[in-house]
């Protein structure tokens, strides 16, 4: 049986003004609880990459984009997992921010790119240096 890599839309969400939004993953979270991440989720079949992008981040966050960017792509091989990663910058609103998905984040923070919060989520740091 063959396997392929799956692909992922990651996005590092921005307020414009230069601060990023990171979520603590929960207790429930896939991997990695108690971390510091950005936000990212599947592409679906026949998706493009903004429709997923707009989709993931609506859910994680609540609020839609106000503009999507395309940073980069990372090619993700951790354990035994293998995934695509299409990076993109997106800005939000940070009034109509909240957490949509309990279940995967407890806690979200504005911060700058120069005093991130710790412990972060070790896929983080490659992912913001296609960024700054």
């Amino acid at each position: 049986m063959s396997r392929s890599p799956s692909v992922s839309v990651v996005f590092v969400c921005h307020d414009g003004e230069g601060r990023i939004l990171l979520a603590r993953r929960s207790a429930g979270a896939r991997d990695e609880p108690g971390t510091w991440d950005c936000g990212a989720g599947a592409l679906e079949y026949g998706e493009t990459f903004e429709a997923a992008v707009t989709r993931e981040v609506t859910e994680e966050y609540t609020a839609a984009p106000l503009a999507i960017e395309q940073a980069g792509v990372r090619n993700v091989l951790r354990g035994d997992s293998h995934w695509v990663a299409v990076v993109f910058r997106v800005r939000l609103d940070p009034s109509l921010v909240r957490i949509g998905e309990p279940h995967k984040f407890d806690a979200l923070g504005w911060f700058s790119p120069s005093s991130l919060p710790s412990p972060l989520h070790s896929q983080l740091p490659a992912t913001l240096a296609l960024l700054y």
